[in-house]
């Protein structure tokens, strides 16, 4: 069958009568006119259904927002804490392992070195090192050994020697016995010819066994340590060290009343006993730590027994480092802090408001959807069904049924639907010579722009006073007192770090200048290249004379402005204005015996320390900012941006590390405050805390202090996450609301001010302007309906024109630029009355 043969009449469905048929087409063409998505109803629909779902989302968050009986700022803090206090432990132990490396590297053996000898050399026993022995590494036989036995059972260092494959080998951790013990391993290489015979003048002990064949290449040193738990801070706070069985190595605990921490042993933990309902806690630390993964750093929080009015918050942080690699990675070590938080009292219950809140934004979103629906869509949509009438009324449509243009037109009451609907109305009229073109009336009353600024204005009302007014906590009321303590502690921390990173510089600097007793220029510049590439931390060194000037340097040129040679040892800055602040370690260089004196003798060695590894010091996550000041609370180094010596951001600050000194001349004690406008970058309260940086060693005649500073909005507290989710709802309903009008203002309520002045243009006879549709909707719609009126008109015209001409009389010229377009052209635009034409402007 052919296509010509399918579409002949006789194969049309006789069921349909022609009636039927043409009503079918009428309707699919009337939903072809108008899709869904395009129009005035999209806008309106979309902003009503949005509206609702933020009331429903403000009913929920708002509902959510009851008093926790501990509040989860208390849980951060504390996994913070034990963080801060698992990094202490890493950096201590990987301290002391280098420390031991340095020592077997620096020391030299001759061929007539025994190993006692060089035992009594290397390790000083003492309390940091209660033990050390000198093994053979092929067979493990112990040379020498000095101090208390050296636990080396279930230790094979034979395979510790091999597995390393010549690099450092990893301390371990030993707790079979009744105090557990750090080992820490470190090569002691051997000249040729240098002697194998066991030895231990000193002691006096027994060592059994020679090695299976003479001259190893090296022995191996191990060096017994403490398992040492880290200073603890805040009143009642106790820290205990778990191995990866859950079972307590250390402990140290603070009195009620002090920060004095009081250390006490696994043997003795009557300091950090455990309520029975407590007891489990290590073991589920140690779990979590297990499972936790390596890749980043592992720290979290428990909760424990209530007692009473308070309960117990646990913090576990594992001693590995993040990665998995490093001395610390294998010991299996973690952190467990604890300590008794009062329970928060119930809050006002939010659900109330939340639900008139959502219900008062349900009767405006229903408002604005009314009064959108009366002045803007069902008003388009009346005069999108008249203009289609008076098209069909005026065109040679087979469905037109020969009424449409005696039905008057129907004219809204308002706005530009209004003037459309009069234009409408004037021009039915004129096709069927009942008026006369006429100006269009002075424009009165409120356009349609005012009724979305009014809608605005109506969302507006609701958004704001939740962004603004409503649920505001107040920090000084809000923020509980343990949280501020838990900041003053992590503060206090920050200092230990900086201490102890300052007290290992100024140790590493003192063991340098021992090495340059006696020695000449070139051995110095020697001994101080070495001692540069082994420690990363300082940016120069330099010996300085009597005179202060500098004979041997390496390193980046010092920063130092300050010229003078000073006495004793310790930490101190060598500049007080620039780029950069210096600040260094000094160490006298012991005077070799019968060494020449004179001015250029060397004196005092300084290494100036590079001020990015104290500003990585300091920096911990959800501390804040946090700031290194001298005396003049002159800023030294911090974990965010800074100009050297620079104020600290806000007064109060300085008034708040003025405070940590009970008197002048002392050492002082931490402090912490709730600032209302403190110095976070968002100019919002914050939590505050000062603290002394030393109260023994190089660094505590310095009176410096460490500063820190973090916006109270970032604490998980009840008070805040209410007043945050009730400024999301407001934001929320403002960005429907805005975002829903303004696409109804440029979808409707621009083209509906462009056609109303066409329209009433056309009325007022304007022929000439031919209307062409931009949108394919209801605006679009009218658009063609009026073109084709004005096509209409403008034939009526023609024939009038030509019937007026006698006849016989000549035939009338072309129209002037002031008349009618031409035949041809009105023929070319009835042709195409839905869209422009090629290079036709647009209306």
């Amino acid at each position: 069958m052919t296509a010509s043969a399918a579409s002949s009449p006789e194969r049309e469905d006789p069921v349909l009568q022609p009636a039927d048929r043409a009503a079918r087409r009428h309707r699919t063409r009337r939903r072809a006119d108008m899709p869904l998505l395009g129009g005035v109803r999209p806008p309106i629909a979309a902003l009503l259904a949005l509206l609702l779902a933020v009331a429903a989302i403000t009913a929920l968050t708002l509902g959510l927002g009851h008093g926790q009986a501990v509040q989860q700022a208390s849980r951060d803090a504390e996994a913070q804490v034990a963080a801060d206090a698992a990094d202490s432990v890493r950096s201590a132990v990987d301290a002391q392992a280098q420390q031991v490396r340095d020592a077997a590297d620096a020391y030299a053996v001759t061929s007539r070195t025994t190993p006692a000898a060089a035992l009594k050399s290397l390790v000083t026993v003492g309390k940091s090192e209660p033990g050390a022995a000198l093994l053979d590494p092929r067979d493990g036989t112990r040379l020498a050994s000095t101090g208390e036995a050296v636990p080396l059972t279930g230790v094979d260092v034979v395979a510790q020697d091999e597995q390393s494959a010549g690099g450092p080998i990893a301390p371990r951790l030993v707790s079979g016995g009744a105090t557990p013990r750090l080992l820490y391993f470190a090569r002691v290489t051997l000249p040729a010819g240098a002697q194998n015979d066991p030895g231990n003048q000193d002691q006096g002990q027994d060592t059994t066994g020679q090695s299976a064949a003479k001259n190893p290449h090296h022995w191996l040193l191990v060096v017994s340590g403490p398992v040492s738990a880290p200073p603890v801070h805040g009143d009642g706070r106790t820290v205990r060290l778990v191995d990866r069985d859950g079972q307590v190595l250390m402990g140290t605990a603070a009195a009620q009343t002090t920060t004095q921490a009081a250390a006490v042993t696994a043997a003795d933990t009557s300091a950090t006993d455990l309520p029975d309902a407590d007891r489990a806690l290590p073991e589920a630390a140690a779990n979590a730590a297990n499972a936790a993964p390596h890749a980043s750093e592992a720290f979290g929080s428990l909760l424990g027994a209530t007692q009473g009015s308070s309960r117990t918050v646990a913090g576990w942080a594992s001693v590995a480092p993040a990665g998995g690699k490093g001395d610390t990675a294998q010991l299996g070590l973690t952190v467990l802090t604890a300590r008794p938080v009062p329970l928060t009292p119930a809050g006002a219950d939010h659900t109330g408001s939340g639900l008139i809140a959502a219900g008062t934004l349900v009767l405006i979103a229903l408002l604005v959807t009314g009064v959108l629906t009366v002045t803007m869509q069902r008003p388009l949509l009346r005069l999108h069904l008249s203009a289609a009438r008076l098209g069909r009324g005026v065109s040679d449509d087979p469905e037109a049924t020969g009424d449409e243009l005696l039905r008057p037109v129907p004219v809204p009451a308002f706005g530009e639907p209004a003037r459309i609907g009069g234009a409408l109305e004037s021009l039915r009229r004129q096709v069927l010579g009942e008026a006369e073109p006429r100006p269009p009336a002075a424009r009165r009353g409120p356009a349609t722009r005012a009724v979305v600024v009014l809608c605005v204005v109506l969302v507006a009302a609701w958004s704001l006073p939740l962004l603004f007014l409503v649920n505001r906590a107040d920090p000084r009321t809000a923020i509980p007192a343990d949280v501020i303590a838990d900041q003053q502690a992590r503060t206090e921390a920050a200092a230990d770090r900086v201490r102890d990173s300052l007290d290992q510089r100024y140790t590493d600097l003192a063991s340098v200048a021992r090495q340059l007793s006696g020695r000449d220029g070139d051995a110095d510049a020697t001994v101080l290249r070495h001692a540069l590439s082994q420690h990363s931390q300082y940016r120069s060194l330099y010996v300085i004379d009597s005179a202060g000037a500098i004979v041997q340097r390496v390193g980046q040129t010092p920063l130092r402005t300050i010229v003078h040679t000073p006495t004793g040892s310790g930490i101190t800055t060598v500049n007080t204005s620039g780029r950069i602040p210096s600040i260094a370690a000094y160490a006298q260089i012991p005077a070799a015996k019968n060494a020449p004196g004179g001015d250029r003798a060397p004196v005092v060695l300084f290494g100036e320390i590079d001020v990015h590894a104290l500003d990585g010091t300091l920096s911990r996550p959800a501390l804040g900012s946090v700031w290194l000041t001298d005396q003049r609370y002159k800023v030294l180094a911090a974990d965010v941006g800074f100009t050297a010596f620079q104020a600290l951001p806000d007064s109060r600050l300085d008034r708040l590390a003025a405070g940590t000194q009970a008197a002048v001349g002392t050492a002082g004690s931490a402090t912490s405050a709730v600032l209302d406008k403190g110095p976070a970058p968002t100019g919002d309260s914050a939590v505050a805390a000062a603290a002394p940086l030393a109260t023994t060693g190089p660094a505590a005649g310095l009176s410096w202090r460490v500063v820190s500073s973090k916006p109270a909005a970032s604490l998980k507290l009840t008070a805040f996450q209410v007043q945050w989710n009730t400024m999301l709802a407001g934001l929320l309903g403002l960005s429907v609301g805005v975002a829903c009008l303004a696409w109804l203002h440029i979808v409707v309520v621009r083209p509906l001010r462009a056609l109303a002045g066409l329209a009433e243009r056309l009325a007022g006879g304007d022929r000439r302007t031919v209307l062409y549709p931009v949108n394919h909707d209801e605006a679009g719609s009218v658009t063609r309906g009026l073109e084709l009126v004005r096509q209409a008109l403008v034939a009526r015209d023609r024939r009038s024109a030509r019937d007026a001409v006698p006849t016989g009389s000549p035939a009338p010229s072309a129209p002037s630029s002031s008349s009618a377009p031409s035949s041809s052209s009105t023929a070319d635009h009835s042709t195409h009355p839905t869209g422009p034409r090629p290079g036709a402007p647009r209306a």
